[in-house]
Order: structure tokens, then sequence, then C-alpha cells
């Protein structure tokens, strides 16, 4: 069940967070985040899928279009809660500003995420 949910937050990362179609994305939110689900920023919490997708949508917008997420380390995954920290820039060697993502899985999808900006 780890490497399931280790691959989840990797898909989160690259199909969710690094898709700036909105209409693709919101297909791997539906994949990857149950129905219910939250997203917590720092001062701002968004619940559903089109409200996450809005969310990214957002932050997307005002990264420079050549940026994107990348994972740094390995997934951590502690029974039923995940960790991913992440970098963003223009390449892997590059990047401009770092953060975690925290998730909390529920029967095999990601229920709630929080997203830690360092």
């Amino acid at each position: 069940m780890n490497n399931n949910l280790v691959l989840l937050m990797e898909e989160n990362l690259a199909l969710v967070w690094n898709e700036r179609d909105a209409s693709k994305r919101m297909k791997s939110l539906e994949t990857i985040y149950s129905a219910e689900s939250t997203l917590y920023h720092v001062g701002h919490q968004t619940t559903g899928y089109e409200a996450i997708n809005e969310s990214v949508s957002n932050i997307l917008t005002n990264m420079p279009e050549e940026f994107s997420f990348f994972k740094l380390k390995p997934v951590v995954i502690n029974n039923n809660v995940g960790r991913l920290i992440w970098g963003m820039g223009p390449n892997k060697e590059s990047i401009v500003a770092t953060g975690m993502d925290i998730a909390i899985f529920e029967d095999g999808k990601i229920k709630s995420l929080y997203v830690f900006l360092d």
C-alpha cells in the first residue's frame, strides 16, 4: 500500500501541480483526490475538485511559464500521511523556492493536502 501512496503523491506533483491545462488537471484531480478533499495553503483552504483546480490554476498563472515543481527528496509515508519535499524553478538545478506537501490519505486517495512554502 505504501508504494501506491508514494506514487499518488508523485502523480499529484506531476499531473496536478505541473499541469497548466485545467481540463487535463481536473481529470487527474478526480483520480488522485477524494470527492470532498480539501487543499490547505497557509491562511487559505478550499474544498472540492473545482475549487482545488481553480486554486492550482491561480498559482500556476502567477508562476513563470518555464517553471515547474520538482521532487527533491524521496516521498515518506507514515501510515495514512505522506510527505513530499519539492522545489520550484526552471529546472531541478535552479530551484528558486522550496516547500513540502503533507497529504492525508483515505481509501487510497488524497483527502487533505497541506502545502507549506519555505
